[in-house]
């Protein structure tokens, strides 16, 4: 019966260090991993609130607007009349057109040639083209587009003795224009500009008695 009532010895000491070793470094694992699951939440986090504001920078700031095209003015020169019905045959015309480009973006508009067509009656009577040129970001560019008429179609044309005794020139022009914006270096888009107005010009005070524009922007 003393036998069987024995108690039995304790553990050693060294294996009580052991498990207390091994609960430490189980809940130093348990630490360690909380951080790290902590820390890419915290990057995730981040992440996703950049991608939303780039996003949102897209659509709002840095959205691509359309540039306005306008013409603000018409003057002919060298518009010279026989006995004030007819122009002088052989007589160099040129109508000149004062046209502004209005960037609405946050970054610069570069434009290539841009190209105007002169109509008297659905015939084309003179031409122009302007060099490339850059509309500051939110600036207006204004130019002056010379165009060079031909005396011989306009004198052709049976509708202008009746137009030049009415003091009242109908003409349309035909504006192309097209540039690319750029964004930092991210954002590129290509645009293209129309513009086709109808203009009444005074003959005798060579300015614009009446105006109507339509524009086309293509992104």
């Amino acid at each position: 019966m003393a036998e069987r009532d024995q108690v039995k010895p304790l553990a050693p000491a060294a294996d009580r260090l052991t498990s207390d070793e091994d609960e430490a470094m189980l809940l130093s694992k348990k630490l360690r991993r909380r951080k790290y699951i902590k820390c890419c939440g915290c990057i995730m986090a981040l992440m996703l609130i950049q991608a939303v504001t780039i996003i949102v920078l897209i659509f709002t700031v840095f959205r691509v607007k359309d540039p306005i095209i306008k013409m603000n003015g018409v003057k002919v020169q060298q518009f010279q009349l026989i006995n004030g019905t007819i122009p002088a045959p052989g007589v160099n015309m040129t109508l000149i057109a004062d046209v502004s480009v209005k960037n609405p973006n946050v970054a610069s508009f570069k434009f290539g040639n841009t190209t105007t067509t002169l109509y008297y009656w659905g015939t084309v009577v003179g031409e122009a083209r302007n060099p490339p040129g850059q509309a500051k970001a939110r600036r207006t560019l204004r130019m002056n587009i010379t165009i060079e008429i031909i005396p011989d179609r306009l004198l052709a044309n049976p509708n202008l003795i009746s137009d030049v005794g009415s003091k009242l020139l109908t003409m349309s022009t035909y504006t192309r224009s097209g540039g690319r914006v750029k964004i930092l270096k991210i954002i590129k888009k290509h645009v293209v500009v129309k513009m086709n107005c109808t203009v009444t010009v005074n003959i005798t005070s060579q300015e614009i008695q009446e105006q109507k524009c339509k524009r086309h922007v293509k992104l």
